[in-house]
């Protein structure tokens, strides 16, 4: 991973929010809202919040005693989190980096982090962080994206690209969202870290757009990957994107398209 695979900014936010979010986020926020709120937790750490939509998803299953402190290294990301939430005195947004939290030990009865620890360039001191402001009872839930291959419309854009730029093709998509999926390496690290309890599983989903056009600017302009295509094809975003499109609806369809992602579920316990 590169410095570069962290930052989320410029118009990236927005369209994170508006296009990627519902797109592959929004399935498994449900899902891991519904693991935060099994134990009925007092307190709650998010790390890499993003745009707040697991935030949003835990408030709605959690009762009026309970704090949630969402946090994220992007403040822009922050940003547009409070902005879509509204009021609600139970949230606190904070920007903070995963591996080194501003939090006193044994604090949260869990810390929850959606997609997020792929982008730790130190994984481990991440999950030592997680585990050091846990209560003793508490869990540590975080889910990682499978391998590009098996998620479909992820596979289709990162084709495309190769094909567009054969000699130097775009590899966020591959080196950082997807880069981290084997389960036994992850287990590994999550262990290493101090937990005494791994658990992994698998979650299937299906992702969902209104349109190929939606789905290819969600992927070339909502992250990190627009970074790299500029650099390889400079004032030609939208050109590459509109590409992209035609790829996936020439896979997919015209119209809304939907396509299988995959992704794994870590439970620790300290």
């Amino acid at each position: 991973m590169t410095g570069a695979d962290k930052v989320f900014a410029g118009g990236m936010p927005a369209i994170y929010q508006q296009l990627f979010v519902p797109m592959i986020f929004e399935p498994y926020a449900r899902e891991m809202a519904e693991r935060v709120a099994m134990s009925a937790p007092r307190a709650v750490l998010e790390v890499a919040a993003g745009t707040g939509v697991l935030t949003r998803a835990i408030a709605s299953r959690l009762g009026t005693g309970t704090r949630i402190v969402a946090t994220d290294l992007n403040q822009p990301m922050l940003d547009l989190a409070i902005a879509n939430q509204g009021v609600d005195d139970r949230i606190t947004w904070k920007q903070a980096d995963g591996q080194a939290l501003p939090f006193d030990g044994q604090t949260f009865d869990v810390v929850v982090c959606q997609f997020g620890v792929m982008f730790f360039p130190d994984k481990i001191a991440g999950y030592r962080e997680a585990r050091r402001v846990l209560r003793p009872t508490g869990r540590y839930l975080f889910n990682v994206w499978d391998a590009i291959q098996n998620n479909a419309f992820v596979v289709t854009v990162a084709r495309t690209l190769t094909e567009m730029f054969p000699d130097d093709p775009p590899r966020f998509m591959e080196r950082t969202p997807h880069g981290y999926h084997d389960l036994s390496a992850i287990t590994a690290d999550v262990r290493a870290a101090g937990f005494s309890s791994v658990q992994t599983e698998t979650i299937d989903c299906v992702s969902r757009a209104r349109s190929a056009l939606d789905a290819a600017t969600a992927y070339c302009q909502g992250n990190p990957l627009a970074v790299e295509i500029e650099a390889r094809a400079p004032g030609k975003l939208q050109d590459v994107t509109e590409t992209v499109a035609g790829a996936l609806r020439r896979q997919f369809g015209n119209g809304p398209i939907e396509g299988a992602i995959r992704a794994h579920v870590v439970t620790a316990l300290p």
